[in-house]
C-alpha cells in the first residue's frame, strides 16, 4: 500500500518541476530527502512494533505528545491523501492530452472520479485485487524502463546524438548544479511531495499478521526502493535525455521514448501513469480511511466513520474523498495551469507536518521510556539522537523553503489556515474521550540478552502506557 501511494504522480509527473528546479543535481535532493525519510519511517517503526494498532501515528501523538496533537496529524493525513488523490486525478487529465490534446481537462478529472467511486463502493476486496495489479504494473514499468534506458545508452539502436547520452550528459548544460545551490535548495519542496504516502505503512500496523516481522522488512526496504525507483529511474532519464528539454507538459518517462522515436514505447508507458496514478488514488482512500476509523475511535471524528458495509466498504470514507475529488475536478475547471503545482506545494506541506508530528511523538516516546525505565525497543531508531534531530531540522528547513520559494508561498499560508481550523474545531466539537490521551499497549518482548529479569520482562510487556 505504501508503494502504491508513494510510487505516483509524484515521480511520474512531479520529477518534471524537480528537475527544472534543480537539473541533474535534483539525484542529490533525492538522496537527501530519501534518507530523511528512512529516518522518519524508523522512528514510526520504533513506535508501530512497541504498540502495532490501526491508526497508528494518530494514537501516537495523542498519546505521547497531546490530544490535539493527535487530532491535528489525523485530520493532516487525512487531508494530505485527499490532496495526493486531487493531484492524481489532475494528473491523469494531463496524460489523456497525450492521446487527446482538444478536450478539457476537467472532463477526464470527472471520469476518474466515476471510476474510482464505483471500485470502493463495490467492495474491499475488488479494491484490494485491483491496487495488487496496479502496483504490480508499475513496479515492473519502471524496472523496464530502467532496462530499456540502459539498453539505448549501451548500444544506441542507431539513434541520433546516441555519442551524448550517458553519465556525461549529466554534466552538459550548464553541469549538476546548472541554478547553483539555490535550485537545490528549492528543489525539496517538490522532491518531497514524491515521497508523500509513504507512511501509509503505519496505518496498516493493525491488520498485519505478523507485525514485529513485517513491519521491520517493509521500512528497512525504503532506502533500496528510494535508490531503485527514485535515483536510478531519473538519472537513467537524465543520461538520455538533456534535462532542460524535460518539461511539465508531458511526463519524463514517456519524453524518452518520444525524444527517440520509439513512439509505441511512449503510448504503453503512458497507459502505466494512468495506472499507476489510478494505483496511487487507491491506496489514499485506503490511508484516509483507516486514520478516519482511528479518529472515530478516539472520539475525534464522527462515528460513522467507524462503520463499513457487509462487503467491507466504509461508506463515509468513500464519499468524504469523492466529494474532495469533485473539488479537485472545479479546481481543473477553474485554474487548469495552475492546478497541479499548487495541490503538490500544498500536500508537501501537509506531508512534512505529518512526518514532523510522528518524530515528535518518537522523541517524546524515547523520553518516557528512558523515565519509567522501560524494556528495550525491538526494532530501535538508528542513530539516535543525533539521527532524529538532524532530521527534524532537516523537516523544519523544508517548511520553511516552501514559505521561501514564491511559487509554493500560498501553500504555507493556507496550510497554516488549516492548523488553525483544525485547533478551532477541536475547541469547539471534541468532546469528552476525544479530549483524553489515546490509552496504548505496551507489546515489547525482552531481548535476548535483556538485562531485565524474567518477572519484570513480563510485568512491563503488559503494562499500560
Amino acid at each position: 500500500m505504501a508503494l502504491g501511494s508513494a510510487i505516483g504522480t509524484g515521480l511520474f509527473m512531479g520529477s518534471s518541476e524537480s528537475i527544472q528546479a534543480a537539473g541533474p543535481s535534483v539525484l542529490v535532493a533525492y538522496i537527501i530527502g530519501g534518507a530523511a525519510v528512512f529516518m522518519v519511517m524508523r522512528a514510526l517503526g520504533e513506535m508501530l512494533v512497541r504498540h502495532p494498532v490501526s491508526g497508528s501515528f494518530g494514537q501516537f501523538a495523542s498519546h505521547y505528545l497531546h490530544p490535539f496533537a493527535g487530532f491535528l496529524v489525523g485530520w493532516t493525513f487525512v487531508f494530505e491523501m485527499i490532496l495526493v488523490a486531487v493531484f492524481d486525478a489532475t494528473a491523469i487529465g494531463v496524460y489523456m492530452g497525450f492521446w487527446f490534446p482538444g478536450v478539457p481537462r476537467w472532463t477526464w478529472v470527472l471520469a476518474v472520479v466515476a471510476f474510482i467511486a464505483a471500485i470502493n463502493m463495490i467492495g474491499v476486496k475488488v479494491f484490494g485485487e485491483l491496487e495488487f495489479w496496479f502496483a504490480l504494473i508499475k513496479i515492473v514499468a519502471i524496472i523496464a524502463l530502467i532496462a530499456a534506458g540502459v539498453a539505448i545508452i549501451i548500444f544506441g539502436f542507431g539513434i541520433a546524438d546516441h555519442n551524448q547520452m550517458g553519465p556525461r550528459a549529466l554534466f552538459d548544460n550548464g553541469g549538476v548544479f546548472p541554478h547553483g545551490l539555490w535550485g537545490l535548495l528549492s528543489s525539496f519542496t517538490i522532491v518531497m511531495f514524491a515521497f508523500g504516502g509513504i507512511e501509509i505503512i503505519g496505518v496498516t500496523a493493525g491488520e498485519a499478521q505478523n507485525p514485529k516481522k513485517v513491519l521491520p522488512a517493509a521500512i528497512n526496504s525504503v532506502p533500496v526502493r528510494i535508490l531503485l525507483f527514485y535515483v536510478l529511474t531519473l538519472g537513467v532519464i537524465m543520461c538520455i535525455l538533456p534535462w532542460n528539454q524535460i518539461t511539465s507538459e508531458i511526463s519524463p518517462f514517456v519524453a524518452i521514448f518520444d525524444s527517440v522515436g520509439f513512439n509505441a514505447a511512449a503510448a504503453i508507458l503512458q497507459v502505466v501513469l494512468i495506472t499507476a496514478a489510478l494505483s496511487a488514488i487507491n491506496a489514499d482512500i485506503f490511508g484516509a480511511g483507516r486514520m478516519l476509523h482511528g479518529l472515530a475511535q478516539q472520539g475525534q471524528a464522527l462515528r460513522s466513520f467507524a462503520h463499513t458495509t457487509r462487503n467491507g466498504v466504509p461508506v463515509m470514507t468513500v464519499f468524504t474523498m469523492i466529494v474532495a475529488l469533485l473539488v479537485g475536478v472545479l479546481l481543473n475547471y477553474l485554474y487548469p495551469d495552475q492546478a497541479l503545482f499548487l495541490l503538490g506545494a500544498l500536500a508537501t506541506f501537509a506531508t512534512v507536518l505529518v512526518w514532523l508530528i510522528i518524530l515528535a511523538a518518537h522523541l517524546r516516546m524515547k523520553q518516557v521510556l528512558a523515565q519509567e525505565n522501560r524494556l528495550r525497543s525491538e526494532f530501535p531508531m538508528p542513530l539516535w539522537p543525533v539521527g532524529s534531530w538532524a532530521t527534524v531540522a532537516f523537516i523544519l528547513f523544508v517548511i520553511v523553503m516552501v514559505g521561501i520559494v514564491p511559487d509554493s508561498r500560498p501553500a504555507l499560508w493556507v496550510g497554516l489556515l488549516w492548523v488553525g481550523a483544525l485547533w478551532l474545531c477541536y475547541s469547539a466539537f471534541v468532546r469528552g474521550g476525544g479530549r483524553r490521551p489515546y490509552q496504548l499497549i505496551d507489546h515489547t518482548e525482552p531481548l535476548p540478552a535483556g538485562r531485565h529479569n524474567e518477572s519484570a520482562a513480563r510485568r512491563h510487556a503488559q503494562r499500560e502506557c
